[in-house]
């Protein structure tokens, strides 16, 4: 018998991490499991050769997307024919709604199954999505436990897999190794900084959050911020922090990265962009502060169409503003280095963050019953190899 191919499209770095965990524990269900797809770094390491490099992906914002619109229409074409090649026994799409589900609007008349995972953020914005959706895919995997009944309100099938961040082991580091390893006192407070994992994010918030520490480090001497970076930004990243007034330490390995969350947990705080990042703290137990800026533009058809409160997860799961969120005009560096030196020195302000973090945490996992056990991509896994196997 052929061994089943799976065909995984990733957009950008975080899908990248969730495709390959989630590679993994298909093949622990099934050894003999292809793959092929799109994807960077971490699925390379589980076997994927990508058809192009991801990093063409990693656009957002409408004003971003335009100028590459075409370049994008010839690698949805390109995918299109290597999908109808191919003929795999399922479809993953990960997240970048713009890309995937385009592309699964163009192989739907295959009848392959097409799972698509990382809800689309209906609940937030842009609810009449949904109908496109349902008409282009077959399953939806969910981080959030609300997000469920919503899809299958509308006729969509759609599972609540758990949070990936919940298995990253971003709450696994050691602190005195990474002290150790960059001589940084004891007592010497870590600031961690995240500005993004595209190079608009990194473009666009960089330079605040630089002039944010400029202010912040006279304040707090023997601060030492550290950057956890893609390969896709990294470049970027370096050139933009060669005039900040403290020499920041750039992390690219994961191991590293959760080291420097460990150490930042015992004595520090983190400067982090919206998203996915903000649950990464949380799960590490960091205070932090939510920084984001798009186009104007961007932000003001955004503005008009947004449905929820919050920007951040953990504020939104918490139903209330357990994380500080300068958004747009608020993000300035003056409004950020105040923030950062209340969590830095006031030892109340940070306990109550952390004390939201635990009512949160607690929703993200998936059930313990099933041979799943609670792992989100263990979850994920099962739900793709059910679409797989269901009669169409």
């Amino acid at each position: 018998m052929t061994a089943p191919l799976i065909y995984i499209v990733a957009g950008e770095a975080s899908g990248d991490v969730l495709g390959a965990r989630l590679v993994a524990a298909l093949r622990a269900r099934d050894p003999a499991i292809q793959v092929a797809g799109i994807g960077g770094d971490r699925l390379a390491e589980q076997g994927l050769h990508s058809l192009f490099p991801m990093r063409e992906l990693a656009l957002m914002g409408l004003i971003e997307v335009l100028p590459n619109i075409r370049r994008l229409a010839r690698r949805l074409e390109e995918t299109t024919r290597d999908i109808t090649a191919r003929r795999p026994a399922a479809i993953v799409t990960i997240d970048s709604p713009g890309f995937t589900l385009r592309l699964a609007e163009r192989v739907r008349p295959l009848g392959i199954p097409i799972i698509h995972y990382v809800a689309p953020q209906i609940w937030a914005w842009r609810p009449g999505r949904i109908a496109k959706i349902k008409a282009r895919v077959d399953r939806i995997l969910c981080l959030l436990p609300f997000e469920p009944v919503i899809f299958e309100a509308a006729g969509i099938a759609a599972d609540f897999v758990g949070h990936p961040v919940l298995e990253s082991g971003v709450d696994a580091g050691d602190a005195a190794r990474f002290r150790a390893l960059h001589a940084i006192a004891p007592d010497a407070p870590v600031l961690i900084v995240m500005p993004g994992s595209r190079r608009m994010e990194v473009k666009r918030l960089l330079p605040i959050f630089g002039a944010a520490l400029r202010l912040l480090a006279p304040r707090h001497p023997g601060l030492v911020p550290v950057l956890p970076v893609s390969a896709v930004v990294a470049d970027a990243v370096r050139r933009g922090t060669q005039d900040w007034p403290v020499r920041p330490i750039l992390v690219t390995d994961i191991a590293e990265k959760h080291d420097a969350f460990a150490a930042a947990a015992q004595l520090g705080a983190g400067l982090i962009k919206s998203g996915t990042s903000s649950v990464e703290m949380a799960v590490a137990g960091i205070p932090h502060l939510v920084a984001y800026r798009v186009n104007p533009i961007t932000a003001a058809i955004v503005r008009r169409l947004v449905r929820v409160p919050f920007a951040s997860l953990v504020n939104l799961l918490a139903e209330r503003q357990v994380v500080p969120e300068y958004l747009q005009e608020a993000a300035t560096p003056e409004a950020l280095s105040e923030g950062l030196h209340a969590l830095l020195s006031d030892g109340a302000a940070a306990a109550a963050q952390r004390a939201g973090f635990a009512t949160v945490l607690a929703q993200l996992r998936p059930p313990p019953e099933g041979p799943s056990r609670g792992i989100p991509s263990a979850a994920a896994a099962e739900a793709v190899l059910r679409q797989v196997t269901l009669p169409r």
